[in-house]
């Protein structure tokens, strides 16, 4: 009877921790996969996130202090930009890629359009340092804040330790960044039973679930995996996709799917952002697929889509925007943090 009981205890004792970890943020995720972040590694709480918050849209990140990760991930599209096709960095330099939108990053075990980092709280180094984005050293950035007066109080309160640190700031990063979660959209009300489809959106719902869902899957609205998606090759950007991370020919031309959670905000579309409309979109996939030796085998065959059928995907497509993840002031600009 003893062990049952000390069974019982340590049961309780790891469901009570989880939802210490992850309360406000994590529990409620009816319909969701359990979240693949280490949260061992680096334990949420509400004074890190605050922390994270603050550096999302702190230009200080940045060589010349005009660059904040919030300059190319904006909350009302996503937090990706819709301004101009690829990101732009300090002195205005140009990159060759369009923004991803950043949502639901803890079922993510991979990041970047090429998958180049593989951990959420490493994720923000590449940005921080690439040339054309940020062009800035870790260990500047930590300097700058030891000097101001406020991020030393605040890495305090995160970390018990008012030494800023570069693993601090990456994890406090990550920290914010895992809590930017979508999953209240028409269509989540919808598979919680809140509310039901007009006739159009069943009619795409239908239509997505047999033409799309394989690739963009439920309810994350992708599969985690790089498709080479039959896009022709861009002779400006000259980007191989995967393939410059894994020098393998089979992954040229291959991107990670993106989610299309609240793709109606988060245009333009593919990595290089060349795509306007949702109906370009499915114009590429209805007729425009480029067939190379590694295109997605889910798109040997043309899709077939009507221009009513068209309308009607996009109409389901437009369920997934979530409004309230677009517009929540917790993911907003933090003005009471810097002082």
């Amino acid at each position: 009877m003893k062990n049952y009981i000390y069974i019982f205890l340590v049961v309780l004792v790891a469901i009570y921790s989880f939802t210490k970890i992850d309360n406000e943020w994590f529990i409620s995720l009816k319909g969701f996969p359990q979240p693949i972040y280490d949260f061992k590694n680096n334990t949420l709480s509400q004074e890190k996130i605050n922390l994270g918050r603050a550096l999302f849209y702190d230009p200080i990140l940045s060589k010349n202090n005009t660059i904040s990760c919030s300059s190319c991930h904006l909350q009302y599209t996503a937090f990706t930009h819709v301004d101009h096709t690829v990101s732009h960095g300090i002195d205005d330099r140009i990159g060759t890629r369009n923004a991803p939108a950043l949502m639901n990053l803890a079922w993510h075990s991979s990041f970047m359009w090429d998958g180049a980092i593989n951990h959420l709280d490493m994720q923000s180094l590449l940005p921080i340092s690439h040339p054309d984005e940020m062009g800035e050293t870790i260990e500047h950035v930590v300097d700058k804040m030891q000097k101001t007066s406020y991020y030393p109080k605040l890495y305090y309160d995160a970390f018990a330790d008012s030494t800023i640190t570069g693993e601090h700031t990456l994890k406090a990063l990550a920290s914010f960044m895992v809590t930017l979660i979508s999953n209240n959209s028409k269509y989540d009300s919808v598979m919680r039973r809140e509310s039901i489809f007009n006739d159009q959106q069943a009619n795409g719902y239908a239509l997505f679930k047999k033409k799309c869902s394989i690739c963009h899957s439920e309810p994350l609205f992708t599969n985690m995996k790089f498709e080479n998606n039959g896009l022709s090759y861009d002779t400006f950007y000259k980007d191989n996709g995967r393939m410059k991370i894994t020098q393998l020919t089979d992954d040229s031309l291959k991107f990670k799917v993106p989610s299309l959670r609240n793709i109606e905000f988060s245009y333009p579309y593919m990595h290089d952002g060349r795509f306007k409309k949702l109906s370009e979109v499915l114009n590429h996939y209805n007729t425009g697929v480029v067939h190379y030796k590694n295109t997605s085998v889910f798109l040997n065959d043309s899709m077939g889509l009507s221009s009513n059928e068209k309308v009607d995907i996009i109409a389901f497509l437009l369920t997934l925007t979530d409004k309230t993840f677009l517009f929540h002031k917790k993911y907003s600009y933090p003005r009471n943090l810097y002082k």
